[in-house]
């Protein structure tokens, strides 16, 4: 399908893909909104880096054990039912989390239980979602496109969320934030409710019926593991800085929420940048470059913001750190995705989201109890240290990986 759209646009042409991105905006909005007041809220209750971080493990732990039978549900069953499930059981918690706040009767153990059910529900959402998109999209060539807005709706979501979270929390508290996080999942059901999707089937012998045949598939498809393993040292090493960002705002630079709005505000500037940029690409082709840059922007850029005390340049640091990080989770989803047999597509991408939302947990927890030792600084700068050894790793084997994508999409357009 070609339209009059802009290039930067060409996905929103799909009806179905259009009606998903709408709602994914607006609940996006709230999503980000949501998890920044209740970071805020953590650290104003406890005082505790270390409660960041296992208020973080909590929301993304359970994503790490489950992902995998997430991603073998959205090979077998209707997605969109699926994805209907999900958000719905995401409002409701929002619903209890705002009548906990705004009752007063809210307690930290509160906060991780309800953080749990999130990354639970996440485990199925998050794969069956990723798996969906090439659904939403009748013509392939325009598949990186709508990765790539997909990920500009989350960081634009990002940019603007925190922001508006601190100006609220400054202004009226937590509540609110997680009132209109409830409200915005409304726009997302409606979207998937209008939606028309064919039944997707896959042709029998195809894909394997179990997650054995999913792993097999994933660890012995050498680019794909390669991206996998890059994704999760910078789930490990670099992500956890969100859950910090409360620290860095009170301690480091002797503000409030709305400091810490503003911080979170120019990391998605950067992240912003990163998927115009890729949204831009025509092709997949030559993506696997972009990553091995992207992941040197992130480790470089973490290290100078955890090194500089100045708060207006350690945020523009922060602006090179979003841009690398989220370029390069998004720049390997595009690349994954062009490469995945369609028979195993839920199972790979629920690997993909082990390595990035399944090892988040741990590293916030790692880079929590760091920081509660050694000071938030040298728990960043370490972590960013960690992410440019394997970026300049990353770099120096391009050309070899390079010669496996091709070797790889050879065969897949011999037997397609």
């Amino acid at each position: 399908m070609r339209s009059g759209l802009p290039p930067l646009l060409r996905a929103l042409a799909h009806r179905n893909f259009r009606l998903f991105y709408s709602g994914q905006v607006v609940s996006l909005l709230g999503t980000w909104m949501q998890q920044v007041a209740m970071n805020w809220l953590v650290y104003r209750l406890t005082d505790s880096a270390l409660m960041l971080g296992l208020v973080g493990f909590a929301a993304q732990f359970p994503v790490l054990l489950f992902a995998p039978f997430g991603g073998l549900w959205s090979d077998r069953f209707d997605k969109r039912r699926l994805l209907l499930a999900s958000q719905s059981v995401c409002a409701l918690q929002a619903v209890v989390l705002a009548v906990l706040t705004l009752s007063g009767r809210i307690e930290p153990w509160h906060l991780v239980a309800l953080a749990a059910l999130l990354g639970l529900v996440s485990a199925l959402d998050a794969p069956t979602r990723q798996s969906f998109v090439v659904h939403m999209v009748e013509d392939r060539r325009d598949l990186p496109n709508a990765i790539a807005l997909n990920s500009f709706s989350v960081n634009a979501a990002r940019l603007l969320g925190p922001t508006l979270a601190g100006l609220m929390v400054s202004a009226v508290g937590e509540g609110l934030c997680f009132v209109l996080n409830a409200a915005s999942y409304l726009a997302v059901l409606i979207g998937l409710y209008r939606m028309r999707v064919p039944a997707i089937t896959v042709p029998a012998g195809r894909g394997g019926a179990d997650l054995r045949a999913g792993f097999a598939y994933t660890f012995g498809h050498v680019p794909i593991r390669t991206l996998l393993s890059v994704i999760a040292t910078v789930a490990f090493c670099a992500v956890p800085y969100i859950v910090l960002m409360p620290v860095f705002a009170r301690e480091v630079f002797h503000g409030d929420a709305r400091t810490l709005g503003w911080l979170m505000g120019f990391a998605g500037i950067g992240a912003l940048i990163g998927t115009l940029r890729l949204a831009a690409r025509s092709s997949a082709r030559g993506v696997e470059s972009v990553i091995a840059q992207c992941v040197l922007c992130a480790g470089i850029g973490l290290m100078a913001f955890a090194a500089i005390p100045q708060f207006w340049l350690a945020a523009a640091c922060l602006v090179v750190a979003g841009f690398g990080i989220v370029s390069t989770v998004s720049a390997s989803n595009v690349l994954i995705q062009s490469l995945v047999d369609d028979a195993y597509r839920g199972r790979v991408m629920s690997l993909f989201i082990m390595a990035f939302l399944g090892v988040t947990p741990l590293g916030n927890l790692a880079l929590g109890a760091l920081a509660e030792h050694y000071g938030v600084a040298v728990a960043l700068f370490v972590g960013g240290s960690v992410v440019t050894v394997v970026g300049i790793g990353f770099a120096l084997r391009l050309s070899r990986l390079k010669i496996q994508i091709a070797a790889y999409d050879k065969a897949v357009g011999e037997t397609s």
